[in-house]
């Protein structure tokens, strides 16, 4: 299966394909409102705005699997990433990212990109993945790789 093939829920329910993203370059990152790493939504709205017009998208999935640190709805969500952050880059759907329920998306980049010694499931909220514009899984990065430190990758990608 590859990136085009899957499709996504949005924040307000529609199902949008992933092909819908093809040539742009994605971060694609689980969140949470809940959690110590909640304040990133300033820096992922950052490089939103400072990208957006290279051609990437920051892609937020609340995930309620770590610390139950997202127990809102989608409509709570996403004010809340409005009013607390600012937040104008897509979000999406509240999703499992590991388990038998994990969403397909997160199945694809996990198996594309393992982390440390090749585990596959997320450890934490915050997890951030870059995808090229031709849709491989470039590089993943922890929870607490701040979004400021993820510029010269970003930049790398969209060049």
């Amino acid at each position: 299966m590859s990136l085009p093939e899957l499709s996504i829920k949005t924040i307000a329910g529609e199902s949008l394909p992933l092909s819908t993203y093809q040539g742009k370059v994605l971060l694609v990152v689980n969140v949470a409102s809940k959690c110590g790493f909640t304040n990133q939504y300033k820096g992922l709205q950052a490089l939103h705005q400072e990208f957006y017009e290279q051609g990437l998208v920051v892609m937020g999935f609340p995930c309620n699997q770590f610390g139950h640190q997202e127990p809102g709805n989608e409509e709570a969500i996403k004010s809340f990433c409005e009013l607390s952050y600012g937040v104008t880059f897509p979000m999406f759907a509240k999703v499992d990212v590991n388990g038998a329920q994990a969403d397909p998306l997160y199945q694809w980049l996990k198996n594309s990109r393992p982390g440390l010694l090749g585990t596959e499931g997320i450890k934490w909220n915050f997890t951030k993945f870059l995808v090229g514009r031709d849709g491989t899984v470039l590089k993943r990065f922890a929870p607490n790789s701040a979004p400021d430190a993820l510029r010269a990758d970003i930049k790398e990608a969209l060049s």
